[in-house]
């Protein structure tokens, strides 16, 4: 969702005087629009020192990284695909104070990723048999 699958995606930049281009909001950057510091943070605490922000496999082992911890610490089921957004976007201590709630397009973001997550779900659940099977026989299933 944040990033649109672009893996070098970067917040907008400021703009000085109204037209020139200057500071960006944030450190975000990547699939996973991690912060530096955040990112830093899970590769230490994963051990994966040469993992990158702009490497789809690792962008992704950072969300579940993220998303769990944020699980775990604010007490939400890892299957509450909206409240783990909305956690995700404005970070623990934002979800803490419901920042959310100011922003009406989040709240309307968070639902979407809820309803794509459903789909998803239902899609695996569809061929879930199909990934069961050795590689070669699905070469050839249709």
């Amino acid at each position: 969702q944040e990033s649109s699958f672009k893996g070098r995606a970067k917040p907008q930049r400021k703009k000085f005087f109204g037209f020139i281009p200057w500071s960006r909001k944030s450190s975000a950057y990547g699939y996973a629009q991690a912060t530096k510091p955040t990112w830093e943070e899970y590769k230490k605490t994963t051990g994966r020192k040469f993992a990158f922000r702009n490497n789809f496999s690792d962008a992704a082992d950072f969300i579940g990284w993220y998303n769990a911890r944020n699980a775990r610490s604010l007490k939400l089921s890892r299957k509450d695909a909206y409240n783990l957004y909305l956690a995700y976007h404005e970070g623990p201590g934002g979800y803490r104070k419901k920042t959310y709630n100011r922003k009406k397009w989040l709240l309307q973001v968070a639902k979407k990723v809820e309803q794509r997550t459903k789909a998803y779900d239902t899609q695996f659940r569809s061929c879930r048999h199909n990934l069961k099977s050795p590689w070669y026989r699905r070469l050839f299933s249709v």
